[in-house]
Protein backbone atom coordinates (compact mmCIF):
# COMPACT_ATOMS: atom_id res chain seq x y z
CA UNK A 1 0.00 0.00 0.00
CA UNK A 2 2.90 2.29 0.86
CA UNK A 3 4.61 1.61 -2.47
CA UNK A 4 1.41 2.49 -4.32
CA UNK A 5 1.09 5.82 -2.48
CA UNK A 6 4.70 6.70 -3.26
CA UNK A 7 4.13 5.83 -6.89
CA UNK A 8 1.17 8.19 -7.08
CA UNK A 9 3.27 11.00 -5.57
CA UNK A 10 6.09 10.63 -8.10
CA UNK A 11 5.88 12.98 -11.10
CA UNK A 12 4.94 11.36 -14.36
CA UNK A 13 7.73 10.86 -16.85
CA UNK A 14 7.49 11.27 -20.60
CA UNK A 15 7.13 7.53 -21.01
CA UNK A 16 3.98 7.41 -18.91
CA UNK A 17 0.67 7.69 -20.72
CA UNK A 18 -1.60 10.48 -19.51
CA UNK A 19 -5.24 9.88 -20.41
CA UNK A 20 -6.51 12.67 -22.63
CA UNK A 21 -9.89 14.27 -22.12
CA UNK A 22 -11.92 13.21 -25.09
CA UNK A 23 -14.26 15.75 -26.64
CA UNK A 24 -17.25 14.70 -28.61
CA UNK A 25 -17.13 15.76 -32.22
CA UNK A 26 -20.14 16.70 -34.20
CA UNK A 27 -20.66 15.81 -37.84
CA UNK A 28 -19.66 18.16 -40.57
CA UNK A 29 -21.93 21.21 -40.79
CA UNK A 30 -23.23 20.87 -37.23
CA UNK A 31 -22.75 23.47 -34.53
CA UNK A 32 -23.09 23.22 -30.76
CA UNK A 33 -26.27 24.17 -28.95
CA UNK A 34 -24.50 27.11 -27.27
CA UNK A 35 -23.17 28.38 -30.59
CA UNK A 36 -26.60 27.98 -32.15
CA UNK A 37 -28.28 29.93 -29.34
CA UNK A 38 -25.71 32.73 -29.57
CA UNK A 39 -26.19 32.95 -33.33
CA UNK A 40 -29.97 33.16 -32.96
CA UNK A 41 -29.42 36.02 -30.51
CA UNK A 42 -26.74 37.98 -32.33
CA UNK A 43 -27.10 37.39 -36.08
CA UNK A 44 -28.53 40.23 -38.22
CA UNK A 45 -32.18 39.71 -39.17
CA UNK A 46 -33.69 39.72 -42.63
CA UNK A 47 -37.27 39.25 -43.77
CA UNK A 48 -38.13 37.31 -46.90
CA UNK A 49 -41.24 35.84 -48.54
CA UNK A 50 -42.22 32.26 -47.79
CA UNK A 51 -41.14 31.11 -51.25
CA UNK A 52 -37.61 32.27 -50.42
CA UNK A 53 -37.19 29.36 -47.97
CA UNK A 54 -37.05 25.71 -49.05
CA UNK A 55 -37.15 24.01 -45.69
CA UNK A 56 -37.11 20.48 -47.12
CA UNK A 57 -33.93 21.17 -49.08
CA UNK A 58 -32.46 23.17 -46.22
CA UNK A 59 -31.85 26.14 -48.50
CA UNK A 60 -32.91 29.79 -48.72
CA UNK A 61 -32.31 32.72 -51.04
CA UNK A 62 -32.35 36.47 -50.50
CA UNK A 63 -33.04 38.82 -53.40
CA UNK A 64 -33.54 42.55 -53.93
CA UNK A 65 -32.13 45.45 -51.93
CA UNK A 66 -31.02 43.23 -49.05
CA UNK A 67 -28.34 41.69 -51.28
CA UNK A 68 -26.50 45.01 -51.52
CA UNK A 69 -26.98 45.62 -47.80
CA UNK A 70 -25.44 42.25 -46.94
CA UNK A 71 -22.48 42.74 -49.29
CA UNK A 72 -21.72 46.44 -49.01
CA UNK A 73 -23.09 47.72 -45.70
CA UNK A 74 -22.59 44.69 -43.47
CA UNK A 75 -19.66 43.35 -45.57
CA UNK A 76 -20.68 39.80 -44.81
CA UNK A 77 -18.81 36.86 -46.32
CA UNK A 78 -19.53 33.25 -47.14
CA UNK A 79 -19.70 31.20 -43.96
CA UNK A 80 -21.21 34.00 -41.86
CA UNK A 81 -24.66 33.58 -40.36
CA UNK A 82 -27.85 35.58 -40.43
CA UNK A 83 -31.40 35.23 -39.20
CA UNK A 84 -34.40 34.82 -41.50
CA UNK A 85 -38.03 35.57 -40.71
CA UNK A 86 -41.17 35.48 -42.83
CA UNK A 87 -42.43 38.65 -41.14
CA UNK A 88 -45.85 37.07 -40.63
CA UNK A 89 -47.16 36.92 -37.03
CA UNK A 90 -49.11 33.74 -37.88
CA UNK A 91 -45.82 32.03 -38.83
CA UNK A 92 -43.57 33.14 -35.99
CA UNK A 93 -40.49 31.07 -36.84
CA UNK A 94 -36.87 32.22 -37.03
CA UNK A 95 -34.39 30.43 -39.28
CA UNK A 96 -30.65 30.55 -38.70
CA UNK A 97 -28.82 30.38 -42.02
CA UNK A 98 -25.24 30.39 -43.27
CA UNK A 99 -24.19 32.27 -46.40
CA UNK A 100 -23.02 29.82 -49.08
CA UNK A 101 -22.99 31.98 -52.21
CA UNK A 102 -22.44 35.71 -52.73
CA UNK A 103 -21.36 35.58 -56.35
CA UNK A 104 -24.61 36.33 -58.16
CA UNK A 105 -27.52 38.77 -57.87
CA UNK A 106 -28.90 36.87 -54.90
CA UNK A 107 -27.50 35.50 -51.64
CA UNK A 108 -27.54 31.72 -51.32
CA UNK A 109 -28.02 30.29 -47.83
CA UNK A 110 -27.95 26.97 -46.01
CA UNK A 111 -30.44 26.61 -43.16
CA UNK A 112 -28.74 25.55 -39.92
CA UNK A 113 -31.71 25.52 -37.59
CA UNK A 114 -35.05 27.05 -36.69
CA UNK A 115 -37.02 27.94 -33.58
CA UNK A 116 -40.23 29.66 -32.57
CA UNK A 117 -39.71 33.43 -32.49
CA UNK A 118 -39.80 34.99 -29.02
CA UNK A 119 -39.45 38.55 -30.25
CA UNK A 120 -43.10 39.55 -30.14
CA UNK A 121 -45.34 40.72 -27.33
CA UNK A 122 -48.15 38.29 -26.52
CA UNK A 123 -50.73 40.98 -27.29
CA UNK A 124 -51.76 42.70 -30.48
CA UNK A 125 -51.38 46.46 -30.04
CA UNK A 126 -52.64 48.96 -32.61
CA UNK A 127 -51.58 52.60 -32.42
CA UNK A 128 -54.18 55.01 -33.82
CA UNK A 129 -52.03 58.09 -34.24
CA UNK A 130 -53.49 61.50 -35.09
CA UNK A 131 -51.49 62.60 -38.13
CA UNK A 132 -48.98 65.31 -37.11
CA UNK A 133 -47.13 67.89 -39.18
CA UNK A 134 -43.86 67.35 -41.02
CA UNK A 135 -41.82 64.23 -40.40
CA UNK A 136 -43.02 63.67 -36.84
CA UNK A 137 -45.09 60.69 -37.89
CA UNK A 138 -42.00 58.91 -39.20
CA UNK A 139 -40.31 59.27 -35.82
CA UNK A 140 -43.44 58.04 -34.03
CA UNK A 141 -43.62 55.13 -36.45
CA UNK A 142 -40.05 54.04 -35.75
CA UNK A 143 -40.57 54.14 -31.99
CA UNK A 144 -43.89 52.32 -32.22
CA UNK A 145 -42.27 49.46 -34.14
CA UNK A 146 -39.39 49.27 -31.65
CA UNK A 147 -41.84 49.16 -28.73
CA UNK A 148 -43.89 46.29 -30.10
CA UNK A 149 -46.89 47.79 -31.92
CA UNK A 150 -48.49 45.32 -34.34
CA UNK A 151 -50.08 47.96 -36.56
CA UNK A 152 -50.01 51.72 -36.92
CA UNK A 153 -53.03 53.60 -38.26
CA UNK A 154 -52.58 57.29 -39.16
CA UNK A 155 -55.81 59.14 -38.34
CA UNK A 156 -57.19 62.37 -39.80
CA UNK A 157 -58.79 64.08 -36.81
CA UNK A 158 -60.58 67.40 -36.43
CA UNK A 159 -57.33 69.16 -35.49
CA UNK A 160 -55.11 67.46 -38.04
CA UNK A 161 -53.35 70.12 -40.07
CA UNK A 162 -51.94 67.83 -42.77
CA UNK A 163 -54.52 66.79 -45.34
CA UNK A 164 -53.37 64.19 -47.88
CA UNK A 165 -55.18 63.50 -51.12
CA UNK A 166 -55.45 59.90 -52.36
CA UNK A 167 -52.31 60.09 -54.51
CA UNK A 168 -50.12 61.62 -51.79
CA UNK A 169 -51.54 59.24 -49.19
CA UNK A 170 -50.59 56.26 -51.34
CA UNK A 171 -47.00 57.45 -51.77
CA UNK A 172 -46.69 58.27 -48.08
CA UNK A 173 -47.99 54.84 -47.10
CA UNK A 174 -45.36 53.11 -49.25
CA UNK A 175 -42.65 55.18 -47.56
CA UNK A 176 -44.08 54.57 -44.09
CA UNK A 177 -44.09 50.80 -44.61
CA UNK A 178 -40.47 50.94 -45.78
CA UNK A 179 -39.60 52.77 -42.54
CA UNK A 180 -41.51 50.15 -40.55
CA UNK A 181 -39.54 47.39 -42.30
CA UNK A 182 -36.20 49.06 -41.50
CA UNK A 183 -37.24 49.59 -37.86
CA UNK A 184 -38.37 45.96 -37.59
CA UNK A 185 -34.97 44.77 -38.80
CA UNK A 186 -33.09 47.11 -36.47
CA UNK A 187 -35.13 46.12 -33.42
CA UNK A 188 -35.08 42.40 -34.34
CA UNK A 189 -38.84 42.10 -34.55
CA UNK A 190 -40.33 38.74 -35.53
CA UNK A 191 -42.89 40.44 -37.77
CA UNK A 192 -43.23 43.53 -39.93
CA UNK A 193 -45.85 45.87 -38.44
CA UNK A 194 -48.29 47.19 -41.00
CA UNK A 195 -48.90 50.90 -41.61
CA UNK A 196 -52.27 51.63 -43.18
CA UNK A 197 -53.29 54.54 -45.33
CA UNK A 198 -54.70 57.50 -43.36
CA UNK A 199 -58.30 57.03 -42.22
CA UNK A 200 -60.95 59.32 -40.75
CA UNK A 201 -61.59 59.39 -37.02
CA UNK A 202 -64.94 57.64 -37.44
CA UNK A 203 -63.32 54.93 -39.58
CA UNK A 204 -60.63 54.45 -36.94
CA UNK A 205 -63.31 53.90 -34.29
CA UNK A 206 -64.94 51.28 -36.52
CA UNK A 207 -61.59 49.50 -36.95
CA UNK A 208 -61.11 49.43 -33.18
CA UNK A 209 -64.46 47.89 -32.22
CA UNK A 210 -63.20 44.29 -32.22
CA UNK A 211 -60.33 45.00 -29.82
CA UNK A 212 -60.46 43.90 -26.19
CA UNK A 213 -59.29 47.25 -24.79
CA UNK A 214 -59.47 50.73 -26.25
CA UNK A 215 -57.59 53.63 -24.65
CA UNK A 216 -57.66 57.30 -25.59
CA UNK A 217 -55.13 59.73 -24.12
CA UNK A 218 -56.76 63.02 -23.14
CA UNK A 219 -55.11 65.96 -21.43
CA UNK A 220 -58.32 66.76 -19.49
CA UNK A 221 -58.42 63.32 -17.84
CA UNK A 222 -58.05 63.59 -14.08
CA UNK A 223 -55.99 61.42 -11.77
CA UNK A 224 -53.64 58.54 -12.48
CA UNK A 225 -55.22 55.82 -10.35
CA UNK A 226 -57.93 55.06 -12.93
CA UNK A 227 -55.28 54.93 -15.65
CA UNK A 228 -53.17 52.52 -13.59
CA UNK A 229 -56.23 50.34 -12.96
CA UNK A 230 -57.02 50.24 -16.69
CA UNK A 231 -53.45 49.17 -17.48
CA UNK A 232 -53.56 46.50 -14.76
CA UNK A 233 -56.71 45.07 -16.38
CA UNK A 234 -54.82 44.32 -19.62
CA UNK A 235 -53.44 40.78 -19.70
CA UNK A 236 -51.11 38.94 -22.11
CA UNK A 237 -53.11 37.86 -25.14
CA UNK A 238 -55.55 40.78 -24.95
CA UNK A 239 -55.75 43.08 -27.96
CA UNK A 240 -55.32 46.81 -27.33
CA UNK A 241 -56.01 49.97 -29.32
CA UNK A 242 -54.36 53.26 -28.34
CA UNK A 243 -55.68 56.60 -29.63
CA UNK A 244 -53.27 59.55 -29.61
CA UNK A 245 -54.24 63.01 -30.88
CA UNK A 246 -52.22 65.24 -33.23
CA UNK A 247 -50.81 68.62 -32.20
CA UNK A 248 -53.56 70.26 -30.17
CA UNK A 249 -55.07 66.96 -29.08
CA UNK A 250 -58.64 65.79 -29.58
CA UNK A 251 -61.82 67.83 -29.73
CA UNK A 252 -64.21 67.12 -26.85
CA UNK A 253 -66.74 65.57 -29.23
CA UNK A 254 -64.12 63.13 -30.51
CA UNK A 255 -63.43 61.94 -26.99
CA UNK A 256 -67.16 61.49 -26.38
CA UNK A 257 -67.51 59.54 -29.64
CA UNK A 258 -64.60 57.31 -28.60
CA UNK A 259 -66.21 56.69 -25.21
CA UNK A 260 -69.46 55.68 -26.90
CA UNK A 261 -67.43 53.23 -28.99
CA UNK A 262 -66.09 51.66 -25.78
CA UNK A 263 -62.88 53.63 -25.24
CA UNK A 264 -61.54 54.41 -21.79
CA UNK A 265 -59.97 57.84 -21.22
CA UNK A 266 -56.45 57.75 -19.77
CA UNK A 267 -54.18 60.40 -18.32
CA UNK A 268 -50.47 60.63 -19.13
CA UNK A 269 -49.70 62.63 -16.02
CA UNK A 270 -49.64 66.27 -14.99
CA UNK A 271 -47.37 67.31 -17.86
CA UNK A 272 -48.52 67.99 -21.40
CA UNK A 273 -46.74 65.65 -23.78
CA UNK A 274 -46.04 66.33 -27.42
CA UNK A 275 -47.86 64.04 -29.84
CA UNK A 276 -44.54 62.41 -30.78
CA UNK A 277 -43.97 61.61 -27.08
CA UNK A 278 -47.44 60.47 -26.04
CA UNK A 279 -47.72 57.36 -28.20
CA UNK A 280 -44.29 55.93 -27.26
CA UNK A 281 -45.06 56.69 -23.59
CA UNK A 282 -48.20 54.53 -23.65
CA UNK A 283 -46.53 51.79 -25.68
CA UNK A 284 -43.60 51.71 -23.25
CA UNK A 285 -45.96 51.18 -20.32
CA UNK A 286 -47.76 48.39 -22.17
CA UNK A 287 -44.49 46.73 -23.15
CA UNK A 288 -43.23 46.68 -19.57
CA UNK A 289 -46.48 45.11 -18.41
CA UNK A 290 -46.86 42.54 -21.19
CA UNK A 291 -43.30 41.53 -22.03
CA UNK A 292 -42.79 37.90 -20.96
CA UNK A 293 -39.77 36.85 -18.91
CA UNK A 294 -36.84 35.71 -21.03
Amino acid sequence: MRDRREELKRPKTESQEIPEKKESRKGEGQISDLSLEAAFRDAPRFFLPEEGIDELAGRAEINGEDVGHIRNALRMREGERLLLSLGDPSKAVDYLAEITDLSGESVGLRILGKKISRQELPSRIILFQGLPKGEKFESILQKAVELGASEIVPVQTARTIVRLDEKKAGKKTVRWNAIALAAAKQSRRGMIPKVTEPVSFSSALELSRSLDHLLIAYEKAEGMEKTRALFRAIFPGDSVGVFIGPEGGFEDWEVEAAKKAGAQVISLGARILRTETAGPAVLSALMLMLEPDA
